[in-house]
């Protein structure tokens, strides 16, 4: 599944061509939307934000185009007339004058009045997105020490959402590495520094992912990597998918685990705390 900065990343894109452009046109698909096509036709987009792994298209009347379920929803851009070759189901086409945005495959899509998006459940509960410029490392901490989290695993905590929303599998495994801190530890056993640490490698690490598309590796490390003729799923990770192969840092064998329902990636020596 599509993590924060992939979502992130095609917000961007889409906000590219839709951003204070008028729709001239909006097909919305399913058939509970299709009373919002008129009030969203004529209107423009002020904005495409991003919560974690949902995806907010604003508008100048107050309406918000709510979508999530980005395991199977993609969303294309393309020059007017022109439409991708997919298998997939079209839900939502926005229209302007030259572009368009289709967002294909999803189910979770919601319409949003101010009072709907203030009230929506996911929202309510869901936690500060990792991408979010104002997020502090400090702010981390201060979660991580709450008693809501400090008694949980951080292999756990690390994909609930109502943490800190857009982590998923392969950030939790970089992180917790970057850190040197066990998936098993919790809050609550680490020293100040520790947490200091892991609070500054979730953010380091989610942001490099974003600004690379992907490559949570050091920006030199990755380089030496590729010049050597590695491929990018070869160089972009320090451990996720390496099961078996050798440690950067200590030269140890990658493990792979199960946690939480899904594989994490860790080096036993690196992690030992």
């Amino acid at each position: 599944m599509p993590e924060g900065p992939e979502i992130r990343l095609a917000a961007d894109r889409i906000a590219k061509v839709l951003v204070g452009q008028p729709i001239v046109a909006a097909d919305l698909l399913l058939p509970r939307l299709r009373r919002f096509e008129s009030r969203l036709s004529g209107s423009s987009v002020t904005a495409v934000d991003t919560r974690g792994k949902a995806m907010l298209t604003r508008f100048d009347n107050g309406l918000t185009l709510y979508s999530h379920n980005q395991l199977y929803g993609r969303w294309y851009t393309t020059r007017r007339p022109t439409l991708p070759k997919t298998g997939r189901q079209l839900r939502v086409a926005l229209h302007t004058p030259t572009h368009s945005a289709l967002l294909y495959s999803a189910s979770d899509i919601e319409v949003l009045t101010e009072r709907g998006l203030a009230g929506h459940a996911f929202l309510k509960r869901v936690g500060p997105d990792i991408l979010d410029p104002v997020l502090t490392a400090h702010q981390i901490v201060e979660r991580l020490s709450s008693p809501t989290f400090r008694n949980r695993a951080l292999g756990h905590l690390y994909l609930d959402q109502t943490f800190l929303a857009g982590i998923g599998n392969y950030l939790r495994s970089e992180i917790l590495w970057a850190a040197r801190v066990n998936p098993a530890a919790k809050p609550a056993q680490l020293d100040p520094a520790s947490l200091r640490k892991v609070a500054s490698q979730t953010l380091t690490i989610s942001r490099r992912s974003y600004r690379t598309r992907g490559v949570t590796a050091p920006p030199k490390a990755a380089r030496e990597r590729k010049a050597k003729g590695m491929s990018y799923q070869q160089y972009r990770f320090q451990v996720f998918g390496r099961d078996g192969q050798d440690c950067y840092e200590c030269g140890m064998k990658i493990e792979q685990r199960a946690l939480a329902s899904r594989n994490i990636f860790v080096c036993q020596q690196c992690q030992s705390c």
